[in-house]
């Protein structure tokens, strides 16, 4: 490079003039922007002079791989013998070339030419290439027209992990200029005629779908209380497949004496065991209308559930209560017990469990003094069995208020043992409402619904607002919740005088356990949605609603058969609370909404 003449270089891919300044290079850019760099930065073609507008010259690129097949030349020896000269254009020509890299090939400074084994490998390349660009147009024709043929199956399934969060992008849809979304993916497989009943959402929301295969260690020896002789009832929907929590309260002087049997799941999954590890990364059972996907492996609910076997080891709450509902005494210890397993509508008969029933009302009425809130909005449950879609309306029966009270007692009784033994535990708490609704009827209950606020998980103690509890934690579902299981294995490690979590290990797994129920409790409402619009697209819906808001000319309207809330247009004004019948309009699978109208 002369010194006050511009060389040819190529900077960034783009051609540059070039002139030496103090050991560095200032570069005369296209368009006349300058700008300095280091000689290692560029590539260099011809030492000038030289200018940006270059014209290159007709020449023999074949005739020069022919003579060069194999070899490696500088960018000067390409230039002189594709064009017969080494001149900026020239240089210029052959870096294109070998940067086109179709006969030659830029190898550091040099040009390599290929040989002719690597030219027919990238022709046959480039062919099928050209054959896979001609197989896409002509199934994106196809899928344009909703008729996709047996070979666009790959297509189809690139498309479908998108639908199912599994991948972020889609070629596919990307071509047809439809939005690269789970949902754009899911509406674009039901135009097609497929995914008819599929449910996407666990899996978008990257949860497992099969329950944990890990090996479960038998029931440890260890001291328990025989509390065969005593009934106890685990009361709950019919068809529940895990029964954690039975009960029996019986009268006494001056009260009630209330006994809360719950799985003792912590004797076979103690803290940081891999089985403990498992749960605390699912969370929660995951409840889906196809069925149930345990936080535990089978076993352990085979071994444990509460009635599944003659006598079922527990995790005994023994309660002292007095007449007007307050707690005097509880103890907890390990125990055997003789569990029936009842329905709800069949525990109304059982004469045995009468003093429950007084248990709870006085137990009730000392929350609902305390500013506790109850909210009883209607419940459905949503089974899918084989390929029927069900849904039944849980009836409210008094029996569930009975159980609902008990666990609560326990749950208090539990909370008030680990602040009096300086136990760390995963407390629920609530603050208040962010306002009291005043009135009768659904409509009150949907606004007080509204109004309140997100109960948590903590550490340390606080009340909860919503229940009218100083303290609270719940106990009664450690197969099927995992701060549930945490606080079992805190009163196992109190109870055998071992060392318990301390309070940043269990706030740690507040914080876990939380983060992924937040997404189970999203899957579960998501998945119920899904298969209720499926029911609805299938056999349709003319039935009751309730309106518990207004928006303007708009109503919302709850729906006590399907469990569901739509909203809908008023042609006239009604009060709330008033009841009309709605009729199914059409359905929005993959946003997940149904459009209803008044009859």
């Amino acid at each position: 490079m002369l010194r006050g003449v511009a060389a040819l270089v190529v900077y960034k891919g783009k051609p540059a003039l070039a002139e030496e300044q103090g050991g560095r290079l200032e570069l005369t850019l296209e368009g006349g922007a300058k700008q300095k760099v280091r000689p290692k930065d560029v590539l260099f073609l011809h030492p000038g002079p030289a200018s940006l507008d270059l014209k290159v010259p007709e020449g023999e690129e074949e005739a020069a791989w022919e003579l060069l097949e194999g070899q490696t030349v500088s960018l000067r020896e390409l230039a002189e013998l594709v064009y017969g000269a080494y001149t900026p254009e020239a240089a210029y020509g052959a870096y294109l070339l070998a940067q086109r890299g179709e006969r030659f090939v830029l190898e550091g400074e040099g040009v390599r030419a290929r040989t002719r084994e690597e030219l027919l490998a990238l022709k046959e390349a480039e062919r099928k290439r050209l054959e896979r660009e001609r197989a896409f147009q002509e199934a994106l024709k196809r899928l344009k027209e909703g008729s996709p043929a047996p070979e666009d199956r790959p297509l189809l399934a690139e498309v479908e992990a998108l639908a199912r969060g599994e991948r972020k992008e889609s070629p596919v849809l990307r071509a047809l200029g439809l939005p690269e979304t789970p949902e754009a993916a899911h509406a674009f497989l039901l135009r097609l005629g497929l995914w008819q009943r599929e449910n996407p959402h666990p899996r978008r929301l990257g949860l497992p779908l099969q329950p944990p295969d890990l090996p479960v260690p038998p029931l440890p020896e260890e001291d328990r209380v025989d509390l065969t002789h005593l009934p106890a009832f685990a009361i709950d929907d019919e068809g529940s497949q895990d029964p954690d929590d039975a009960v029996f309260a019986e009268r006494v002087e001056g009260g009630f004496r209330l006994f809360v049997h719950v799985a003792d799941v912590a004797a076979l999954v103690p803290p940081k065991s891999p089985l403990d590890e498992e749960a605390l990364r699912r969370g929660a059972n995951l409840y889906l209308p196809e069925g149930t996907v345990p936080m535990l492996p089978p076993a352990v609910t085979e071994a444990l559930g509460l009635g599944l076997r003659e006598v079922s080891p527990a995790l005994t709450f023994e309660l002292w209560v007095s007449e007007e509902g307050e707690l005097l005494e509880e103890r907890v210890y390990p125990s055997w017990v003789q569990v029936k397993r009842l329905t709800y509508r069949e525990a109304l008969g059982v004469e045995a469990l009468r003093p429950l029933e007084a248990l709870a009302e006085a137990f009730r009425a000392k929350r609902l003094a305390a500013g506790a809130l109850e909210i009883a909005l209607p419940e459905v449950k949503v089974r899918v069995e084989g390929e029927e879609v069900r849904i039944t309306p849980l009836p409210p029966y008094p029996s569930r208020v009975w159980v609902r009270e008990a666990m609560l007692l326990a749950g208090y009784a539990a909370a008030h043992l680990a602040v009096r033994e300086g136990l760390a535990f995963p407390f629920a708490a609530q603050e208040a409402p962010a306002r009291r609704v005043e009135g009768e009827g659904l409509a009150a209950m949907w606004e007080q619904r509204k109004a309140l606020r997100r109960a948590q998980l903590k550490a340390v103690p606080a009340p909860h607002k919503g229940l009218g509890l100083p303290l609270y934690a719940q106990v009664t579902s450690p197969l099927r919740r995992y701060l549930d299981l945490v606080a079992h294995q805190q009163l196992r490690a109190w109870l055998k005088g071992e060392r318990p979590l301390s309070q940043s290990e269990v706030l740690e797994r507040v914080g876990a356990a939380e983060a992924v129920a937040d997404l189970v409790r999203e899957a579960e409402r998501k998945s119920k949605l899904h298969w209720t619009l499926l029911y609805l697209q299938e056999k349709g819906y003319e039935g009751p609603g309730v309106l518990v808001e207004r928006r303007g000319g708009q109503g919302v309207f709850l729906l006590p058969e399907l469990g569901l809330s739509a909203q809908v247009a008023l042609p006239q004004a009604l009060p709330l609370n008033a009841e009309a019948r709605l009729r199914f309009l059409e359905a929005d699978l993959p946003a997940l909404e149904a459009r209803f109208a008044l009859v």
